[in-house]
């Protein structure tokens, strides 16, 4: 399999075999973000796509679950994006799920047929990245959307028969509108209901606009415990149904999960006793974390 790298995937996606439909990011233009910079995106046409599932299926052919790649995939047309499903199914026999990276804006701008018609061809995750449910700190980011399409985006993939995978990025409002962050980012994730929430914590590396803003302090990024403070107030702020909550990734300082609201006043209870812990207060702020 030849990947253009470099190549980046949900950390639920670690065993799965990553089918590269389209490089790089559409959108590419948020402040903290520096994965896909280097890239220029492209959709790839459906001859290419055709001989990449073919390649795939000679090699992989046993495998039980597909992650279709780059940064949103489902970006592309629904004819073509339907046709590889189609031909996904028909070359892994022991194919359990496809999953993919969806914005907002794709969600949107795709017609509810559409989507029903994907999620027909065997399409069943989709990783949506909310970020902020903020207003100031979206345009801040430069995230290209507004709080009230990101819930309708949501809503929309749970109405057309998706799972959907929401995340969110603690710190994301820094020192100034932490609360605000964490307030209003509770209420767009409460509005959706989301199967999956993750929450990452903002890391920065050199060359990201947010990068340089911190650098002329013109942002301020959170400590580890006020990260955890910030997380305090959104899962207090939380009210959904049955929602996996998981902030165990390799950019977070702390390792939290439960199911929410069924355990809500557990982890409220587990945040509360690290809030107060001596060493928890004293560790230091990463602003580049080595991932």
């Amino acid at each position: 399999m030849n990947y253009d790298y470099p190549l980046f995937r949900p950390p639920s996606e670690a065993y799965s075999l990553i089918l590269q439909l389209t490089i790089g990011c559409s959108h590419n233009a948020c402040t903290f973000c520096t994965m896909y910079k280097g890239k220029k995106y492209r959709q790839k046409e459906w001859p290419e796509i055709r001989e990449l599932i073919e390649e795939a299926a000679g090699v992989y052919g046993q495998a039980r679950r597909i992650f279709l790649a780059d940064g949103n995939a489902l970006s592309l047309p629904s004819d073509v994006l339907t046709a590889a499903l189609q031909m996904i199914n028909e070359r892994f026999p022991r194919l359990e799920r496809i999953s993919i990276y969806g914005s907002p804006q794709d969600i949107l701008n795709k017609t509810a047929e559409e989507l029903r018609e994907l999620r027909r061809h065997g399409l069943g995750l989709i990783y949506m990245g909310i970020e902020s449910g903020s207003e100031r700190v979206l345009k801040m980011v430069n995230k290209g959307v507004r709080p009230e399409e990101i819930v309708l985006a949501g809503k929309q993939a749970r109405e057309c028969g998706f799972t959907l995978s929401a995340t969110i990025i603690s710190g994301l409002g820094g020192a100034e509108y932490w609360e605000e962050h964490a307030v209003e980012t509770a209420g767009v994730v409460s509005a959706i209901n989301p199967e999956y929430l993750g929450a990452l914590t903002l890391f920065l590396r050199e060359g990201a606009p947010l990068w340089r803003s911190v650098q002329k302090g013109e942002f301020t990024m959170l400590t580890p415990w006020e990260i955890l403070r910030e997380t305090r107030l959104l899962i207090e702020n939380l009210d959904l149904e049955n929602c996996l909550f998981r902030s165990n990734h390799v950019s977070n300082y702390f390792d939290l999960g439960c199911v929410l609201n069924k355990e809500k006043e557990t982890v409220l209870q587990r945040i509360d006793r690290y809030l107060v812990s001596p060493l928890v207060k004293s560790l230091p702020l990463v602003m580049e974390r080595g991932l």
